[in-house]
């Protein structure tokens, strides 16, 4: 005999579950609103058009990159070597003005060409042996890493750079290449960007493939999907965007640091995680990922500005990010 449950308990639940919805697709922006009120008591120069144009161009290359990550994240894989491939195609772009004398596109397709191989290898590796996304391009990372700081000797590559033989590097970097670190540049590449990955992956058969791919590989592969065929694009693109973003970061910052694009690694994971939850998307999503860099950004900034100190940056936003992860796994679940 079944036990009737009271109808006061289930309401109570469902208007738990109403409640949880309502904040899985609008927490985000609801934050970015309650975070912009409180940045902006605290400091009026805060929503100044210099400082919001300042958010944009601060929050490009961490968008580029995450654009990336979350199209990986769309056939149910993650790619973890995007911060190092950042890192070599900025090693490269700079070398190539510096050390070879090289035009902008050359240096350009020297980057993008270097890590496409780097996509190659994950999408051979994780496909043909596989391996694991994450644990595949965990590996990478460091391999790449590695490739990275043998390539430039751990030193900064820059203009009149001494070097091993102690006469000084005569390359220099294009006026034009310049530009494109730049507002508006930066933020017109970042926009270009999120809109064609936000077209190609809701409007075109691709991108639904895509989807399907990340939602069920064994139905998509019966359906006719060429599931390999689609992890190797994902992998493939993924490296574009991270390359793209290390060339934009070499032009804004005119040198090739070590390990300069590691750093955007975890707000780049972040913003992708954030960005499958918003307008209840659930999954990932170009204009989801927007959102959440926007978010990152504001964060950030307005922290900056309040003098809190940059070792505490990462405790914030790691924080961000173990609850965005908090948020989309919960909802997987239920």
């Amino acid at each position: 005999m079944s036990i009737p449950i009271p109808v006061t308990q289930t309401a109570k639940a469902k208007k738990k579950v109403e409640l949880f919805d309502f904040f899985y697709k609008y927490g985000t922006i609801l934050t970015i609103i309650i975070l912009i009120g409180i940045f902006a008591v605290s400091n009026p120069s805060f929503i100044q058009t210099t400082n919001l144009v300042n958010i944009l161009r601060s929050i490009s290359i961490v968008t580029i990159i995450a654009i990336g990550i979350t199209i990986s994240l769309t056939v149910d894989g993650f790619d973890l070597s995007v911060g190092s491939v950042a890192s070599l195609a900025n090693a490269i772009v700079i070398s190539m003005f510096v050390w070879f004398s090289q035009d902008t596109l050359i240096a350009i397709l020297a980057a993008i060409g270097a890590s496409l191989v780097v996509g190659a290898l994950n999408s051979f590796m994780i496909v043909k042996l596989r391996i694991p996304d994450m644990l595949m391009t965990l590996a990478t990372m460091f391999i790449i890493q590695g490739i990275a700081l043998t390539y430039t000797k751990g030193a900064t590559v820059s203009q009149n750079m001494v070097m091993p033989d102690g006469t000084f590097a005569t390359g220099l970097i294009s006026p034009f290449f310049a530009k494109i670190g730049q507002v508006p540049w930066i933020i017109l590449i970042m926009a270009v960007i999120v809109i064609a990955t936000h077209i190609f992956l809701t409007y075109t058969k691709h991108g639904r493939y895509m989807y399907i791919i990340g939602g069920n590989k064994e139905a998509a592969r019966l359906s006719g999907i060429s599931v390999n065929k689609y992890k190797i694009l994902a992998y493939l693109l993924s490296a574009l965007f991270a390359a793209i973003g290390g060339i934009v970061l070499a032009s804004r910052v005119m040198t090739s640091e070590i390990n300069s694009g590691s750093p955007y690694l975890m707000d780049a994971v972040a913003a992708a995680f954030i960005g499958s939850s918003v307008l209840g998307a659930g999954k990932p999503n170009a204009f989801g990922t927007f959102v959440g860099a926007v978010l990152i950004g504001i964060l950030q900034n307005g922290l900056i500005m309040m003098s809190v100190p940059y070792y505490a940056m990462d405790i914030v936003k790691g924080t961000v990010l173990a609850l965005a992860l908090a948020v989309t796994y919960y909802k997987q679940k239920h």
